[in-house]
């Protein structure tokens, strides 16, 4: 076992399912001290178990609904009295949802999860990244943000809601904050990075059932990557010696890429971060 990693503390979101959870087990592999986010209580115990027999090494696991902002505090305070630093904060939870769903706070279910939870939690903890460092933020995108546009207008799609137009623009939004995260955090430090992992064989989007559960399952069979597959670029951005550094990139395949023309609207990436920062009631990084 490497311990190329060792004395590192890492938080990964979405730790107890696919590449999330290849991501949380071989960073622990690495010898880092992980501490994973799970909505389940009974799975996050289930997967710790897992990767112990695996590795050998303990992981934690702290329990939150990330599509709750209070729930995104509460995890934000929690982390910070049980560790006193973050080298690594990876940004791995999402979903996609076919029909329009809301939030605890009102706000619609696919930009809560996959935007506002990344915007949110990063910045409640750039105090402790910032006294960490050099340390990095590495966030989940997906290439289906070449499909995707931000709808300031209707950015909750409430008047008119499509399931992948929802998710395109939420993915978008990752790379935009990122690159704005990048802007503004110069000189800290704190690093941050955006990545697509792939077309990844998971249970990603069969919560919604039907059509959309049975097309992935099919398209998965023929054409998916493993989750080892898809973990292995997130993984390189959280450990490797390569990266140290550098910042404000899209990668794919371990390899810094063009992302999607649309992420380098600077003027965009600055609305999108005021209108983050109103519907968190979070100001940071002015």
């Amino acid at each position: 076992m490497s311990d190329s990693m060792h004395g590192k503390v890492v938080l990964v979101t979405g730790a107890t399912a696919g590449i999330g959870e290849v991501t949380t087990r071989e960073l622990a592999r690495l010898g880092a001290t992980v501490v994973g986010v799970a909505r389940n209580p009974q799975k996050a115990a289930q997967v710790a178990q897992t990767i112990q027999a695996a590795t050998g090494v303990q992981v934690n696991f702290l329990i939150a609904d990330l599509s709750s902002l209070a729930q995104v505090r509460h995890l934000a305070d929690e982390f910070k009295r049980k560790y006193n630093r973050l080298d690594v904060l990876i940004n791995n939870a999402g979903a996609v949802n076919t029909s329009r769903r809301e939030t605890v706070d009102g706000y619609e279910m696919t930009f809560a999860l996959n935007h506002l939870s990344y915007f949110l939690l990063t910045n409640l903890l750039l105090d402790l990244l910032q006294a960490s460092a050099p340390s990095r933020i590495v966030n989940v995108s997906s290439d289906a943000s070449r499909g995707g546009r931000i709808n300031f207008d209707d950015i909750e799609g409430r008047r008119g809601y499509s399931g992948w137009s929802a998710y395109s623009q939420s993915k978008l939004a990752n790379i935009l904050f990122t690159f704005e995260l990048a802007r503004r955090l110069q000189g800290t430090g704190v690093t941050a990075n955006v990545l697509h992992p792939g077309f990844v064989a998971t249970n990603f989007g069969h919560n919604n059932g039907g059509l959309m559960a049975l097309g992935l399952g099919l398209f998965q069979r023929v054409a998916a990557l493993k989750p080892d597959q898809g973990a292995a670029t997130q993984i390189y951005l959280a450990s490797s010696p390569e990266v140290e550094g550098v910042t404000g990139r899209y990668f794919d395949k371990s390899k810094a890429v063009q992302a999607p023309p649309a992420a380098y609207d600077e003027a965009a990436a600055r609305r999108l971060w005021e209108l983050s920062e109103q519907m968190t009631a979070e100001r940071v990084l002015a």
